[in-house]
């Protein structure tokens, strides 16, 4: 029981038999914190329900909480791989209890899971209260904690507080006695930094309120609160003291001596273990969609990567090596954390390509550094300009040449650096001029210079929490709006896309303790995210935390668009030559348009051509992928450039679909495109293209425009409907035009069987934002159980024989909402037919929805009942059917 998976199992598996819910580990990007850079404890989740703004259906909790501490308050950046026990990346355990249970279960919890579970030397046990807690004192010491093992500790050591305000209380600490071999002294002694004592357990006892003259009142509900650092607790059960000596971070140190060459010992040693660290990080954050830029959370995380970069850098490594320590992240981790081999593809590449950037700019920036010292004394620190010209010239960070200089004895004249970076923002500002437009005001860059640039979170989610840094109107700053004022609100952080790259800006709602927003039109000024908006209910304050949500059916259709764009594109290219190249595009909730490089107006066939290539990439249900790399490395694979983006040093490269050369896909990517604007996951979810026509746009120029989704379909019904009605009129004329009659009706006919393959594609791609085939393992067997709207009961039987045509063997239960009603299909590929009978399977679907009957063969069934309503439980029946085996 001494591997972090094992320790990490027994602490979840105790904790399940007191009651509690095992939850899974949260975004290392806070949701619900806009104040936090990145999750730093387990209690952040939870944040809401600790002060009563949220209620769950359970009232104790445990988890493993993936952690980073890499800035703000909480900062072991610069200390890790020369401490034994500092990580920028951490787990930690913890038991929460949201006004269930309080000290007298919380101790003896702890206490018994140290001492029996994980077997510790009770004796080597000391513990720390709050001086004034003798509840806790009186606790220990029932249990068998002797007074002079317990320590009373006078300051906030041993207080926690959520912030100046707000719910806060006492805490008691476990503490671990290495020996007296190891320097060091226990708690609130003068050797209490040592390496002796370890504090391995906290409990904080939420049980006050404070308020802001300084007072405080018991809270009505008090809780639990506690954290146990798994690497730390590793370390331990392993007997050693250092972190980096457990099972799994030895492991990557050592996979970083074997990719730089290195012995894993002596002087080394600390350069492999910020290595091994700082590519726990990077991962775990890339893999969540954080990407390294020149901002925000992802200036964070370029720095943590730079820094174990140059570590390699200064161990030999010629060559790019951080992204070949990936499968031994994923093969120690990747079992507890999915995300991170769903991921592999995206962490290789963005660790390689920004290792290959940082080298070129290392080799350059330390030249030019070693030069810039020449010609200064011994002891004179580096001017601030000549810091300033190496970050803006050549890209060399502040902080690596402060990292650069600390090895030499040297310093940096920062106050310098920052009055050289003012006099070039001023520059900038001077340089601009606006066109009146409420977004073109030069609050901007002032907003952008006091405030910083906003963080866009919108690639991962539709719904986030802020904080209101500003609000504007008539280019100046207020403190408040009210009820149907017009505003534009910045926030710290924003999942609202800005205009750009002809997607239009999203919409919503903005919604703050005091009032309700609405977001009509969101652009983006100086890296600043501005959201016009209009208040609706109340008033929104500056500096109020904020809930921020777009309206998610307006995002789909965007979407859906966006990525049909990217297929147009390529399927014209396919259908007219390679001299098809974009010169502009609209992506709107309703529909798009896409101009293009051509001499001359296309033929029907032409756009039948195309508009039938981009509905079988759409059928294809392939998925998006998004990779950031640097813009020649993107032309060398293919990508195309959209027009009118302004590239920087990186680039978002998106890709889509199969290619098909005639004898089936190749597996060459069908489309690659640079662009920063929000996809869809998978083509599937587009739905259905219908291209309305090509026009002129202007000379050597064409227009397509076309829809998506529903609306493709809706127009299709409606083109079906005015072919019925003319065909209506021409049969009562039937002896004049027979022929034409009989061509209308053969036109309907096929129609009306593209509606009806649309539909179907539809529902096996997920719809027009829709989340495509939810496809599990279940008891080792691939199972499809999945609720469709807009497809009929007829509809079933070609679904589920195209899912047992896609793969292994497997079973799939479709229930259709046909207006109110429920039609039922169980599918059983033949190989499990003698395990599972599909008209079995049928009947305990069709009776957990209220229904009786239906039948069919082995292999397949169908049914129905009353209502659609119940389709989860039915689900979830067949589901656990299939486990029972």
């Amino acid at each position: 029981m001494t591997s972090l998976a094992d320790i990490r199992s027994t602490f979840l598996d105790y904790f399940a038999r007191q009651g509690h819910e095992i939850v899974s580990s949260s975004p290392l990007v806070p949701r619900n914190d806009p104040t936090l850079m990145f999750t730093n404890s387990g209690m952040v989740q939870f944040k809401n329900l600790f002060t009563g703004l949220e209620h769950r259906d359970y009232a104790r909790a445990t988890t493993s909480q993936k952690c980073v501490r890499a800035g703000g308050k909480h900062n072991d950046l610069d200390n890790v791989g020369y401490t034994a026990r500092h990580l920028t990346f951490f787990e930690m355990l913890g038991n929460f209890s949201f006004g269930d249970y309080f000290k007298d279960e919380a101790i003896p919890f702890a206490w018994e899971l140290l001492t029996k579970d994980f077997g510790l030397d009770k004796s080597k046990l000391h513990v720390t209260v709050y001086h004034t807690d003798d509840e806790a004192a009186a606790i220990w010491n029932k249990i068998g904690v002797p007074d002079e093992r317990i320590i009373r500790i006078a300051t906030d050591d041993n207080f926690w507080r959520m912030g100046p305000t707000g719910p806060c209380g006492p805490c008691t600490e476990i503490f671990y006695d290495h020996g007296p071999h190891i320097w060091g002294g226990p708690p609130g002694s003068a050797e209490e930094d040592g390496d002796r004592f370890i504090e391995i357990w906290n409990v904080v006892f939420m049980q006050n309120e404070q308020f802001e003259d300084g007072t405080m009142r018991p809270l009505d509900m008090q809780s639990i609160d506690t954290g146990m650092g798994l690497e730390r607790f590793a370390a331990l059960m392993q007997g050693t003291n250092n972190l980096f000596e457990t099972d799994l971070l030895r492991s990557i140190v050592e996979a970083a001596a074997h990719v730089t060459n290195r012995d894993p010992e002596g002087d080394t040693l600390p350069h492999l273990r910020v290595m091994a660290d700082h590519l726990r990080t990077s991962s775990f954050l890339i893999a969540e969609g954080v990407l390294p830029s020149n901002e925000g959370r992802g200036y964070v995380l370029r720095r943590i990567m730079r820094r174990a970069m140059r570590h390699a850098h200064l161990l030999g490594a010629k060559d790019p090596v951080m992204h070949r320590l990936v499968p031994e992240l994923i093969r120690q981790m990747g079992g507890a954390y999915p995300e991170l081999g769903q991921a592999k593809a995206l962490m290789e590449e963005t660790l390689m390509a920004e290792e290959t950037r940082f080298k070129q700019t290392l080799d350059r920036g330390l030249r030019l550094l070693d030069e810039a010292l020449d010609g200064l004394p011994d002891d004179a620190d580096l001017p601030g300009e000549t810091a300033f010209k190496l970050y803006d010239t050549f890209g060399f960070p502040l902080d690596l040449t402060q990292d650069a200089l600390r090895e030499k004895g040297r310093l940096v004249d920062v106050a310098g650096f920052d009055h050289a970076m003012q006099e070039q923002k001023a520059k900038a500002r001077a340089a601009w001029s606006g066109s009146g437009e409420a977004a073109d005001s030069p609050v901007w860059f002032d907003i952008a210079e006091n405030r910083g640039t906003t963080e866009f979170l919108g690639y991962e989610t539709e719904s986030a929490e802020g904080q209101i840094q500003e609000l504007v109107r008539d280019g100046a700053t207020l403190g408040e709006a009210s009820e149907g004022e017009t505003v534009q609100i910045v926030v710290n952080q924003t999942p609202f896309y800005a205009e750009a790259g002809g997607q239009v800006g999203d919409t919503g709602f903005i919604r703050t303790d005091t009032g309700l927003a609405e977001v009509t039109e969101t652009r983006k000024v100086a890296g600043v995210f501005i959201h016009f908006a209009t208040v609706r209910e109340g008033s929104i304050l500056r500096g109020q935390p904020a809930k921020l949500d777009v309206s998610h059916a307006r995002r789909t259709a965007i979407r859906a668009n966006h990525s049909a764009t990217h297929l147009l594109h390529e399927a014209l290219r396919g259908a007219l030559g390679e001299h098809v190249a974009q010169r502009g595009s609209l992506n709107a909730p309703d529909r798009l348009r896409f101009d293009f490089s051509h001499g001359k107006a296309l033929s029907a066939e032409e756009l039948a051509r195309v508009e039938a290539e981009v509905n079988a990439m759409i059928r294809q249900n392939s998925q998006v992928s998004t990779r950031i790399m640097t813009p020649d490395d993107a032309r060398a694979i293919g990508a195309q450039a959209l027009f009118g983006e302004k590239y920087g040093d990186e680039v978002r490269v998106v890709s889509m679909g199969e290619a098909d050369t005639g004898k089936g896909t190749d597996g060459r990517t069908y489309s690659i495109e640079l662009c920063g604007g929000t996809h869809v996951r998978q083509t599937g979810d587009i739905g259905a293209f219908v291209a309305l026509g090509d026009s002129a746009s202007s000379a050597g120029v064409r227009r397509v425009e076309a829809l998506t989704g529903q609306a493709a379909l809706d127009y299709l019904a409606g083109r079906e409907r005015l072919l019925s009605e003319t065909a209506s009129v021409l049969k009562a004329q039937a002896n004049e035009v027979p022929e034409r009659v009989r061509a209308l009706l053969d036109e309907r006919k096929a129609l009306q069987a593209e509606l009806a393959d649309l539909r179907r594609d539809m529902a096996m791609g997920g719809g027009a934002g829709g989340a495509g085939p939810r496809e599990e393992q279940v008891n080792g067997i691939r199972f499809l159980g999945q609720r469709l709207e807009g497809v009929t009961g007829k509809d079933l039987p070609p679904i589920v024989d195209q899912f047992k045509g896609q793969g292994d063997s497997g079973v799939a239960l479709l229930i259709a909402d046909t207006g109110g009603k429920a039609a039922v299909a169980v599918g059983v590929t033949k190989d499990l037919a003698g395990r599972f009978d599909a008209v079995a399977l049928l009947r305990l679907a069709v009776e957990t929805l209220g229904g009786k009957g239906g039948g069919g063969r082995p292999d397949m069934a169908q049914g129905g009942a009353a209502s659609a309503e119940n389709s989860g439980a039915a689900i979830a029946a067949v589901r656990a059917k299939l486990e029972e085996g």
